[in-house]
């Protein structure tokens, strides 16, 4: 689990985050939604401790990472998993070189020890073995988004962070890489946390929907509670898609 407790973060004269608490559970898929400018990537990256937050606290399960030193941090990280919006695969080199990456990084396995560690996530995320040696450029954009994921599980992680996984994939393969992530959240054991202004992502997945508004936390609740919620800031950021808004009329 992590747990955030009043967390304030101003950048300049911007206060961007204004007293943020939530738990993001282990074992469940959960989501931060809301507008653009809302803060939801601000409270990621915080999360992360990619920025200092002003006031506040971020825990770990039982962890303080906000009064974490530098050194300390390093540790965590090593039991953090990240996929990137873009995926952030290494071009110049191929589909396993990127999975073995971290492994490169931060282990001391054997190399065979790190090619069945590859072949392992890999296999995770439904990569043939074909693929293995192909660079990321020779790979389609659900492929590549796979890859990622594996990346990210390489080092086994206890927390998987995940910045709009699905962005500039089509819908079909979108709902592919969501149930990917839910699946290996469930069977890894792992507090995943997913950073998403897709709907659909929402309604597939949202075992537990944090939606910021201003910077604050506006609505709490699972995907079956969303499209009945009586919060107007919540809905009306939820139906101006107009699909949600006709099933709304049709419930």
């Amino acid at each position: 689990m992590i747990t955030v407790k009043e967390i304030y973060k101003t950048f300049e004269e911007n206060e961007v985050l204004k007293g943020i608490s939530a738990e993001f559970e282990k074992g469940k898929t959960n989501l931060i939604i809301g507008r653009s400018g809302s803060g939801k990537t601000v409270l990621l990256k915080s999360i992360l401790g990619l920025f200092d937050v002003d006031s506040g606290e971020v825990w770990y399960n039982e962890r303080n990472f906000t009064e974490m030193r530098e050194k300390e941090r390093k540790k965590l990280r090593q039991e953090i998993g990240m996929v990137f919006q873009g995926g952030a695969l290494f071009d110049s080199i191929s589909v396993a070189e990127n999975v073995q990456f971290p492994l490169d990084m931060f282990t001391k396995m054997s190399a065979a020890e790190k090619s069945k560690r590859v072949a392992f996530c890999l296999d995770h995320v439904n990569i043939a073995q074909k693929a293995f040696q192909l660079n990321p450029s020779e790979i389609s954009g659900g492929m590549q988004k796979r890859v990622a994921i594996a990346r990210a599980i390489a080092l086994n992680p206890k927390y998987l962070f995940c910045d709009e996984p699905n962005s500039g994939l089509d819908p079909e393969t979108a709902t592919v890489i969501d149930k990917l992530i839910q699946s290996l959240t469930k069977e890894f054991g792992m507090t995943t946390i997913i950073n998403t202004h897709d709907m659909n992502s929402v309604i597939e997945i949202g075992e537990s929907i944090l939606f910021i508004s201003e910077g604050k936390k506006e609505w709490v609740g699972t995907k079956n509670e969303i499209l009945n919620s009586n919060n107007k800031k919540l809905n009306d950021f939820i139906f101006a898609n107009k699909l949600y808004a006709q099933m709304r009329k049709g419930s």
